[in-house]
């Protein structure tokens, strides 16, 4: 198998890397760099062995387009729920099934060791977002490859769904596999595996509701969200809550031809880019009635806690290619990305847009706006003051319709759960620095569901950048987060068990 020691030894693990996975050699010190800051990551008694071997078993999972948006993509769907049933049962788990559902199916497994043991509930998702647009990918979607970043010297994973979240899902199949290996496990684990998180876990509440007594446990365990930086480990410890709504705008009841009829007619196109532009004053505060009503406002003290956390707004900035940031008046980027509600359009869209010119009045306009919300408020309630307050705006003109999609409420995990304290101890060991609580500026609308039907909390224990481009073009997760990612959870389940025992 040749020497490990050598880069050019047909055996090494650079070797095994370009066999499933192409290595650009662009970038931050070409190939040579990578092989070395890969080698002083792995180190010379990794390279062949378990850690190569769980990598290519995460390509083969990523390179199932598992898209839960597009019916095209069904079959690949069921191809990721059955790969990962395959793979929970080479790890063996105890019962593993597939259980379908009116959409995409949920893998279910779970490995008893003693009921005495306390049980930990692991959820994670399999489907992924659309990749669009392919155009700005630097490789195929659904072809991960591995490339060097700034942030990543070691190397990350690039394809869709390497971070969110068949990468960090994946990763506490391989913690539990390496526990069973060791035999030094003290906890029953099982895992809840769906495929309809990216649209909206439309069919689990239902699963959840009729099968409580199967997912019984003293915590859940989630790994779709992030740290702040690979030299400062955080815990999510909010969450904030989603409303999701579509609109539409029908004027007359055909394109119509706008030398003839422009001016003189109402343009939805024209109408919804006013009605958006009444959402927000000058201060990008949102001015629906009764949108603030239940927004905690926090103390100086506590907001000075919050923008403690480690943020440099230079790197911010030129991480995403903005020469300025925006936002909410008298809060911090911190502030407006974490403690703060939100409302953005996500998508417009009506008219021509084909190549070329068409001189045309549009029939119908539309488009998709999302808002984030924070602990107090009710999605449910927000939904109906902006259907409200988004129709009372209208001309009478037009036609309105607004649709709600899916929501979901904040979330909270106090710093006294045991589960928080044993995801405290198992970051401080392996990171070797202590974690900070962090407020997330994302929705995971499941998790305050399974508190309210499971009477369980949540230990959201991510390992993902904000810079790992999730539900974007160029989608990647660094092989050190994956690998830490894994040990840290191997530690989890130590620390929780000596806690709860």
């Amino acid at each position: 198998m040749g020497d490990p020691g050598r880069l050019d030894s047909p055996g090494h693990c650079i070797c095994q890397i370009s066999h499933r996975a192409r290595v650009p050699t662009g970038g931050l010190g070409g190939l040579a760099g990578f092989r070395k800051g890969l080698l002083a990551f792995l180190g010379p008694g990794q390279c062949r062995g378990e850690r190569p071997r769980r990598r290519e078993e995460l390509f083969e999972l990523l390179k199932i387009p598992s898209i839960s948006a597009d019916s095209k993509f069904q079959k690949n769907v069921n191809d990721a729920a059955n790969w990962i049933k395959d793979s929970l049962k080479k790890i063996g788990c105890d019962k593993v099934e597939i259980i379908k559902t009116k959409g995409h199916p949920i893998v279910y497994a779970e490995k008893i060791i003693n009921t005495k043991f306390p049980t930990v509930l692991v959820y994670g998702h399999y489907d992924v977002q659309p990749p669009d647009p392919i155009n700005l990918w630097d490789n195929p979607p659904f072809d991960p490859i591995i490339k060097q970043t700034k942030l990543h010297p070691e190397g990350a994973i690039f394809c869709r769904g390497a971070c969110d979240d068949k990468g960090q899902m994946f990763m506490h199949i391989k913690a539990l596999e390496k526990m069973n290996q060791k035999n030094n496990l003290k906890c029953n684990v099982k895992f809840m595996i769906e495929g309809e998180e990216e649209i909206g876990s439309e069919n689990l509440e239902k699963f959840v509701k009729e099968n409580k007594t199967k997912l019984k446990s003293d915590i859940i365990l989630i790994s779709d969200t992030g740290i702040i930086s690979n030299n400062q480990p955080s815990i999510t410890t909010g969450l904030r809550g989603l409303s999701y709504m579509e609109v539409s705008i029908k004027g007359p009841n055909k394109d119509l031809h706008s030398g003839l009829y422009g001016g003189a007619v109402p343009n939805p196109i024209n109408i919804l880019c006013e009605m958006i532009s009444k959402l927000k004053d000058e201060d990008n505060k949102i001015i629906i009635p009764g949108f603030y009503d239940d927004v905690i406002e926090y103390d100086e003290d506590t907001r000075n806690e919050i923008n403690k956390e480690p943020f440099n707004l230079k790197e911010f900035k030129n991480s995403i290619n903005i020469s300025d940031i925006h936002g909410e008046k008298d809060y911090s980027t911190i502030e407006r990305k974490s403690i703060r509600p939100t409302l953005d359009v996500n998508g417009i869209w009506g008219g021509y847009m084909g190549e070329g010119s068409k001189t045309v009045i549009p029939s119908e306009a539309h488009a998709k706006i999302s808002m984030r919300l924070v602990p107090n408020q009710d999605w449910k309630k927000i939904s109906k003051i902006f259907k409200d307050y988004f129709i009372s705006i209208a001309p009478k003109s037009v036609n309105v319709i607004v649709k709600t999609h899916h929501g979901g409420y904040p979330y909270l995990t106090p710093s006294d759960n045991p589960g928080y304290k044993a995801a405290y101890m198992a970051y401080n060991e392996t990171f070797g620095i202590k974690p900070l609580r962090s407020n997330s500026g994302g929705s995971i609308p499941i998790v305050p569901m399974f508190e309210k039907e499971l009477k369980t909390k949540s230990i959201l224990m991510g390992f993902g950048l904000d810079t790992d481009d999730i539900h974007s073009p160029n989608e990647h997760f660094g092989l050190f987060n994956f690998f830490k990612g894994i040990e840290t959870i191997e530690k989890f389940y130590k620390y929780y068990s000596e806690i709860i025992n």
